[in-house]
C-alpha cells in the first residue's frame, strides 16, 4: 500500500517563542526530523502543511476564546509562518498552504505552494491554476494511506486526520510526533480520532 507522511503546521508561531506556541512544539519538530531520517524510505510521498494567513476574518481576535478565535499567528511573509528550523524539510515533496482568508484547520483545505524551494514564497494566489490540493497531490501519486504528525493535536492534526479518513485514506496519527495545546483536549482528540476511524499509534518502532 502506497503511504504518505503528512506533516502538519510545524511553524515558528506554533513552537516556543511564537505567538501561539504549543508546549513541546520545538521538540516535535526535532522528533519528526529524526523520524524522517530513519523512516523516509518507508514512505512514497512526504507533504507538509502551513498556516499562511492574510485576512482570515474572525479567526484572529484581540480577545480570543482559544476555540474558534486566536491571537494573530502565521501571517504570510512573516517569520512566524515559516517552517520551524528544527524540522528538516529535505524530504518534503510539497508544501500546502491554507487559511489565507479563513480559518482552514485541515491540511486538505490547502493548496500547493507556488515554489517548493521557498517555504513561504508569495502570499498572493497568482498561479492558482498551477496549484493543487493535498488530496489531488496524494491521488496523483496513488497514495492509499497517510500517517499524520505535527501541531497541534486537537486542532489542525485532528482536522487533517478526520478529512483524510473521510477522503478514503487509511489513516494513522503518530501520537509521539504530535503535541496538544491542552492535555485534556488532546485526550478528547485521541478519542475523537478513534471514533472517526483513524488509528492512533502511541509507540513508534
Amino acid at each position: 500500500m502506497r503511504t504518505a507522511l503528512v506533516i502538519v503546521d510545524i511553524q515558528n508561531d506554533f513552537c516556543e517563542g511564537g505567538s501561539l506556541a504549543v508546549p513541546g512544539g520545538a521538540a516535535v519538530a526535532a522528533a519528526v526530523s529524526e523520524y524522517l531520517e530513519d523512516h523516509y524510505a518507508d514512505y512514497d510521498a512526504v507533504a507538509a502543511t502551513q498556516d499562511c494567513h492574510i485576512e482570515p476574518g474572525a479567526h484572529f481576535s484581540e480577545d480570543p476564546d482559544y476555540r474558534t478565535s486566536w491571537p494573530v499567528h502565521c501571517v504570510a511573509e512573516t517569520r512566524g509562518a515559516e517552517i520551524h528550523p528544527d524540522l528538516d524539510t529535505e524530504h518534503v515533496g510539497e508544501f500546502f498552504r491554507k487559511g489565507a482568508y479563513d480559518a482552514a484547520y485541515s491540511g486538505f483545505e490547502g493548496l500547493s505552494a507556488p515554489d517548493v524551494d521557498v517555504p513561504m514564497g508569495e502570499p498572493e494566489d497568482s498561479a492558482d491554476e498551477e496549484r493543487v490540493s493535498l488530496d489531488d497531490w496524494l491521488r496523483e501519486r496513488d497514495v492509499e494511506a497517510v500517517d499524520v504528525v505535527g501541531l497541534a493535536l486537537e486542532h489542525c492534526v485532528l482536522a487533517t486526520a478526520k478529512d483524510a479518513v473521510e477522503a478514503g485514506y487509511e489513516t494513522r496519527v503518530l501520537l509521539p510526533l504530535t503535541a496538544p495545546v491542552d492535555r485534556e483536549r488532546g485526550e478528547q482528540a485521541v478519542a475523537e480520532l478513534e471514533d472517526t476511524g483513524a488509528e492512533v499509534v502511541t509507540e513508534l518502532d
